[in-house]
């Protein structure tokens, strides 16, 4: 019998409140995220910091979301909400 084994994404998977739409963030700017959360967890209002990442779009011929990667766009951090999956 094989392996299973977890293999992780490049990618975090992040909604945009704002934008209403799903965006992905490479794993080395999560780290960015995670220390603006930490450090105004409570306090308002929040600074505009931006973090890059990636828009999902439709893909029509498979008929679900992927990474659009032709363009890296800039997001607020504090329009970003994790989603667990």
């Amino acid at each position: 019998m094989g392996i299973l084994r977890n293999i992780k994404s490049d990618h975090e998977i992040y909604e945009n409140k704002s934008l209403e739409c799903l965006v992905a963030i490479e794993r080395n700017d999560c780290k960015q995220i995670k220390a603006f959360r930490k450090k105004y967890k409570g306090k308002e209002p929040l600074p505009n910091d931006k973090v890059e990442g990636y828009k999902f779009v439709m893909d029509e011929e498979f008929d679900s979301l992927k990474i659009d990667f032709s363009q890296k766009l800039s997001f607020e951090i504090k329009d970003l909400i994790n989603v667990k999956g």
